[in-house]
């Protein structure tokens, strides 16, 4: 009778074991796929490892009978309960925040104005392009607000052969594969480029003092060249009821002063939540420009995976949440007034549009630039010269830029 019960003990100490081993190994796994393959993953790993654990303890608890025990099935049924109410709670909060509208990286704009994309945005003249390369092609590169410009530009001079791989079909999505004579790195990106020989002309607005320094201690001399003009807008959730702001309210608000939209007369809307772009980016510079030396507040970050598959901080993109500003050029933003989720503040009395850019009664207006190194090839002359002239000119115009002279 004893060797019975010594070995029914050995073998629910062994099931127990063996089910206590996989739960763990299970949870573990999970856990860790969680932490590495999600950026929010790690949120909900440590409720994983918790769940794991504590359905371990009540398989044992009921191979030893300690279930039926009110001081141990009870603690434990709750504290598995409670875990399991904060993981679907995290998960539908995470989901709520994911469907918020971004301003982020402009992926989509890129892919709807690539050169020869089924049913490109990419402006086209009416004429013969005065102006053809078949070799020697300058490499273009810019910010991500004047690709529509420059795309065009290459549709209208480069050979189609050369350009007409950038969208790509991949299954039943496409996707950007820049060549090697049309990118779009960004701002900081394609500063970089034109310094180090990457790139032959840019597109962007001007350098941040970073990047001005890096082409000083490169011993490489930019020069720029003013083709159009575009106004810096700043935009709010559209149900805010908001619709002016001033320069003195947009430095107060970004320098830290400003805190509540109470303070700018708009009631029921709490803490100001403001945006900032990255370091470098050619709506950040043009942001510092605007600052007049104030030093910006910290901007709000989000967890993001770095190349390694590790979890780093980096500026958060702009969210659409009932309390946002953000900023950006007005171009860049159009899509999202169009679908009513955003709206553009006007700025000391004056709407950004495309009137009062021109006639410059818009006090954030400005030029954004060719840029091109001293040193620039011929083929690179001829092509700033172009962009310069009625063709390039009239691109800027029909992409839904102001040419520099209007």
């Amino acid at each position: 009778m004893k060797r019975k019960v010594v070995l029914k003990n050995i073998g629910k100490l062994l099931a127990a074991i063996v089910a206590a081993a996989g739960i763990f190994i299970a949870a573990v796994l999970i856990s860790l796929t969680l932490s590495f393959g999600n950026v929010h993953g790690g949120r909900y790993a440590i409720f994983v490892f918790l769940i794991g654990l504590l359905t371990e303890l009540i398989i044992i608890g009921a191979l030893w009978g300690f279930i039926k025990k009110r001081g141990f099935y009870i603690p434990v049924l709750s504290l598995l309960c409670l875990s399991l109410i904060a993981c679907a709670a995290m998960a539908g909060y995470q989901k709520y925040i994911d469907s918020i509208p971004t301003v982020g990286d402009g992926g989509d704009l890129l892919l709807s104005y690539a050169p020869y994309a089924p049913d490109s945005k990419a402006v086209t003249l009416d004429e013969e392009s005065e102006l053809r390369f078949e070799e020697n092609l300058p490499v273009m590169d810019g910010a991500t607000a004047l690709y529509p410009i420059y795309s065009a530009f290459a549709k209208a001079v480069y050979p189609k052969e050369m350009i007409d791989n950038i969208a790509v079909k991949q299954g039943n999505v496409m996707q950007l594969n820049y060549n090697d004579y049309l990118k779009c790195t960004t701002t900081t990106g394609a500063y970089e480029n034109i310094v180090t020989g990457d790139a032959d002309i840019i597109f962007a607005a001007l350098p941040s003092d970073e990047q001005k320094k890096f082409a000083e201690d490169s011993g490489v001399e930019l020069q720029f060249t003013p083709i159009g003009k575009e106004a810096f807008v700043f935009f709010v959730n559209a149900k805010n009821p908001i619709s002016d702001i001033t320069v003195s309210d947009i430095q107060n608000i970004y320098s830290g002063k400003i805190t509540k939209w109470e303070e700018l007369g708009v009631k029921g809307f709490g803490e100001i939540r403001a945006f900032q772009r990255d370091e470098g980016s050619g709506s950040q510079s043009t942001l510092q420009k605007l600052m007049e030396g104030r030093e910006l507040m910290t901007p709000p970050e989000e967890d993001v995976i770095d190349g390694m598959g590790g979890i780093i901080k980096q500026t958060a993109d702009y969210k659409n949440y009932k309390n946002a500003i953000g900023y950006s050029f007005r171009f860049y933003s159009t899509e999202m007034v169009k679908n009513n989720q955003i709206k553009l503040l006007s700025v000391n009395g004056v709407y950004p549009e495309l009137k009062s850019i021109e006639n410059g009664t818009y006090p954030l207006a400005s030029y954004f630039y060719a840029v091109t190194r001293s040193d620039a090839g011929e083929n690179v002359k001829k092509l700033l010269e172009w962009i310069k002239g009625s063709q390039g000119q009239k691109i800027i115009e029909m992409t839904g830029y102001t040419p520099v002279e209007s």
